[in-house]
């Protein structure tokens, strides 16, 4: 088992990792649009997917692995009246064939943001 921590994406904000390799896949934690240089959130559905899912490229990229061996995704948001716009930005980043994916609508996320992702990808 591997520990991966990279700059590129918001550092943990609790007892775990941000992401760790074992058994020839990385497990990522969730990730949500917090810019990790700034600690902004952006405003609004579509920039908060986009942040959020450049934040889980990014981890995944630190890890040594590529976006395109995502096998299973699980993408949690607030309001599932965002579900259209959220998939639009998905597209951007993951292609065919797409990863299995969740999508679920959640009660709350951490710090009151609207998407929450994370990623197991094969090495």
């Amino acid at each position: 088992m591997e520990k991966i921590t990279t700059n590129t994406a918001p550092g943990a904000i609790g007892p775990y990792s941000q992401a760790i390799k074992a058994g020839g896949f990385l497990f990522t934690s969730g990730q949500i649009p917090l810019d990790p240089a700034t600690g902004a959130i952006p405003e609004g559905p579509v920039a908060q997917a986009r942040q959020a899912l450049t934040n889980l490229t990014n981890l995944i990229k630190a890890a040594g692995a590529d976006v395109s061996k995502t096998v299973k995704a699980v993408v949690f948001i607030k309001n599932m009246d965002d579900f259209a716009a959220i998939n639009e930005v998905y597209a951007q980043f993951f292609t065919e064939p797409y990863p299995a994916r969740s999508c679920v609508e959640v009660a709350k996320l951490p710090k009151g943001v609207l998407i929450e992702a994370e990623a197991i990808v094969e090495l």
